[in-house]
């Protein structure tokens, strides 16, 4: 259970700069452009993609968030020796371990327009340094799913099952 702790520790100091720092940037004739992943969010929006927007968001921002959150409630948990729903914190694990690569909705974005730009010739986008904090809190939200042990959610209710048997 460190090693979830530890990799959830490290996403949740990955996420600021995921989000704050530019994902994208993109050198052309009329100068360069560093775009954050809201900022690509609010271009989206503006442009009138606001479905586009919205899956861009929820996938890359709220995910990420989501994902940290839920970890965080079942390490807690677990860590208290809580009895409470253990059914349904073993289905929001389940849940984590299944959308964990869906996660990686804008590296894929990034890497596509890179490819697709560089064939092109018209500019050059490369990844920011927001993309390698992205691909990290992706990453290590993964590892601390796959380090967590949810067979400990169930341990304090066969402890007093055991005792009052």
């Amino acid at each position: 259970m460190e090693y979830a702790w530890a990799f959830l520790l490290a996403a949740i100091i990955c996420y600021l700069p995921a989000n704050l720092l530019p994902i994208m940037e993109t050198v052309m004739l009329s100068g360069t452009q560093s775009d954050t992943i809201m900022s690509g969010v609010v271009f989206l929006w503006q442009s009138g993609s606001w479905p586009l927007a919205l899956v861009v968001f929820i996938a890359s921002v709220l995910v990420p968030l989501l994902k940290i959150l839920a970890m965080l409630l079942l390490l807690v948990t677990v860590q208290c020796r809580s009895r409470w729903a253990p059914r349904q914190r073993t289905r929001l694990y389940r849940l984590l371990e299944a959308i964990g690569p869906w996660s990686m909705l804008d590296i894929y974005v990034v890497a596509l327009l890179v490819s697709l730009v560089q064939l092109q010739s018209l500019a050059s986008i490369k990844a920011g340094p927001g993309a390698m904090a992205f691909g990290a809190v992706v990453m290590l939200t993964m590892l601390s799913a796959m380090c967590f042990d949810p067979r400990l959610i169930w341990d304090p209710i066969e402890v007093n099952d055991d005792r009052q048997a």
